[in-house]
C-alpha cells in the first residue's frame, strides 16, 4: 500500500517538475493560447446561431400551427436525445458520403453548426417556456389592435420573457463554452486539442492550463446565471 502510494506520489511530482514547465512554456503554451483563441472564436460564433435558432423555433413552438409547433418538436427531439458527439462525427464524416460536396466545409464550420443545432435545440426550449409563462391575454390584446403575430411576440410578449429565459440562456452559454471540446474528435485546433498535442511530453502543466482556462471562459458567466436568478426570484 506505502508503495503504491509512494509511487503515485513520485509520479505527481513528476507530472509538475520544473523541467515539465519549462518544456511546457518553451512548446507548448504559444498552442495553447492559439487553441484559446479558436475555442473563444468558435464558442462566439455558435452561440449567436444558436440563440437565433433557439429564438426561431421557440416562438414557433408556441404558436397556433400545429405544424409549426410538430417541426419544432421534432427538431427539439432529435438533438437533445442524441450524444453531441455522434452529431458532430455524424456532420464530419456521415454527410459527406451522402453529398461529397459537403466535404469542402472547414471543420470550423462544422463544429460551429453542430454546436449551434445542439443548443439551438436547448435554447427552443427556454425561449417557449418564457413565452407560455407570460399572461395568453396579452397576446391576444395585441393581436385585437392589429398587430400580426410576429409584432406581438418581438414588440410586447418576448421583452417581458426575458426576465425567465435570460438564466437558462447563461448557462446555455456556459455548456457551449464546454462543449467546444468536441472540436478535438474532428481534428480541428480547439483548446483541448492543443491540450492533447502537447499533453505526451508535458501532461501536468498542459492540462492544468487548460483547465484554467475553461475555468477563466465559463466561471464569470456561470455566477452571471446565478445573479439573473436570484433576481428572477425576486421578481416573482
Amino acid at each position: 500500500m506505502t508503495g503504491g502510494f509512494s509511487q503515485w506520489f513520485a509520479n505527481i511530482q513528476y507530472m509538475f517538475s520544473v523541467p515539465q514547465w519549462q518544456f511546457f512554456f518553451q512548446s507548448g503554451f504559444k498552442g495553447l493560447l492559439q487553441g484559446l483563441l479558436f475555442t473563444l472564436e468558435a464558442s462566439l460564433v455558435a452561440l449567436a446561431c444558436a440563440l437565433a435558432l433557439g429564438i426561431v423555433f421557440g416562438v414557433l413552438g408556441t404558436s397556433q400551427w400545429k405544424f409549426a409547433r410538430a417541426v419544432t418538436r421534432v427538431y427539439v427531439e432529435i438533438f437533445q436525445n442524441t450524444p453531441l458527439m455522434l452529431q458532430a462525427l455524424f456532420l464530419c464524416f456521415g454527410l459527406p458520403i451522402l453529398w461529397p460536396a459537403l466535404a469542402r466545409i472547414p471543420l470550423f464550420m462544422v463544429g460551429v453548426i453542430a454546436l449551434s443545432l445542439y443548443h439551438g435545440a436547448y435554447i427552443s426550449e427556454a425561449v417557449r417556456a418564457g413565452i407560455q409563462s407570460i399572461n395568453r391575454g396579452q397576446l391576444e390584446a395585441s393581436l385585437s389592435q392589429g398587430m400580426s403575430y410576429v409584432q406581438a411576440m418581438r414588440y410586447v410578449v418576448i421583452p417581458q420573457a426575458l426576465r425567465v429565459v435570460l438564466p437558462p440562456l447563461t448557462n446555455q452559454a456556459v455548456n457551449l463554452i464546454k462543449n467546444t471540446s468536441v472540436f478535438i474528435a474532428l481534428s480541428a485546433p480547439d483548446l483541448m486539442y492543443e491540450t492533447k498535442l502537447i499533453s505526451d511530453m508535458a501532461a501536468g502543466p498542459a492540462f492544468l492550463t487548460a483547465a484554467l482556462f475553461y475555468f477563466i471562459l465559463c466561471f464569470p458567466l456561470a455566477k452571471l446565471a446565478r445573479r439573473l436568478e436570484d433576481k428572477a426570484e425576486v421578481g416573482n
